[in-house]
């Protein structure tokens, strides 16, 4: 038996599964510690599996791998998670990157102790500057601290479910790096725009999310190789959302200003990268 790869998901390794059985290449799922193995039954497809395998990394969503496993799909074929907890724990971990991770429980501790009688005193530590007494742009964190600071958990959830599955994205199929860019620039330009419309009192990781957003939909338009893209409904969503922004009706406040000023970061820094070979 050969392993041709790994995935940290097994019923995306199920569908590539089922393409190789429709290509007359028979192989199965070996569960591991993270995530699943392909392995392969015999040696005279390796080469051919493996340039599939890597062709399915790089655009896991195709229409072809779908379609296999209607054709080819075994509906008694079962998948082990472990225990339901630990699966869902596994899958979170895999699907991310360290900063991506990071940032996510650094948003997730800030809101729980806000929420746990520290509001005030968080609030005041990292709020924009000119947002309480004796504050300054001398204290240079706070123009960025604002986005690791959520007012409601339907700001946060939404907020941390985009940062996680496109962060991620960006994170383990492109390295630290860039994520790391948009992550500073979309969390801290946006922000000053957000000011000068509004004033300082706003927070949440929005300008980022967006930035992410923009990012991950032009790369995939623009370098369909590099491993990361945005279905268009997806897109559509997040635009329709932006436009829901400048109206009344979503029924709390919007930091447009970030919204924008993420998107417009995100955009920029894709239409520099996808100018690059791909480093995937």
């Amino acid at each position: 038996m050969i392993e041709i790869g790994q995935l940290p998901n097994a019923r995306a390794a199920q569908a590539f599964v089922d393409y190789l059985t429709g290509l007359g290449i028979e192989s199965y799922i070996e569960p591991l510690p993270q995530g699943v193995a392909i392995m392969l039954v015999g040696p005279q497809h390796e080469a051919t599996a493996r340039s599939e395998f890597a062709q399915f990394v790089l655009h896991p969503h195709d229409e072809k791998y779908l379609q296999a496993s209607w054709d080819n799909g075994n509906t008694q074929t079962k998948f082990d998670y472990g225990s339901g907890t630990l699966g869902l724990v596994q899958q979170f971990i895999t699907g991310a990157g360290p900063l991506t991770l990071i940032t996510f429980f650094i948003c997730v501790l800030v809101y729980a102790l806000m929420n746990l009688g520290m509001g005030n005193t968080l609030f005041s530590a990292l709020s924009f500057a000119g947002a309480v007494p004796d504050s300054d742009v001398a204290e240079i964190w706070r123009v960025f601290t604002p986005s690791l600071m959520h007012f409601s958990a339907m700001h946060i959830i939404f907020n941390l479910l985009w940062w996680w599955y496109l962060g991620g994205k960006i994170e383990t199929r492109l390295g630290s790096r860039p994520l790391l860019f948009l992550l500073l620039m979309a969390g801290t330009l946006p922000n000053i725009l957000q000011f000068f419309i509004t004033g300082p009192n706003f927070g949440g990781l929005s300008g980022v999310v967006y930035a992410v957003v923009g990012y991950t939909w032009l790369m995939g338009v623009r370098n369909p190789n590099c491993g990361i893209g945005l279905p268009p409904s997806y897109m559509g969503f997040m635009m329709v959302w932006l436009v829901l922004g400048f109206t009344d009706l979503l029924g709390m406040p919007i930091a447009n200003g970030a919204h924008v000023g993420g998107l417009l970061v995100g955009l920029a820094q894709a239409l520099f990268d996808s100018r690059k070979p791909s480093q995937v």
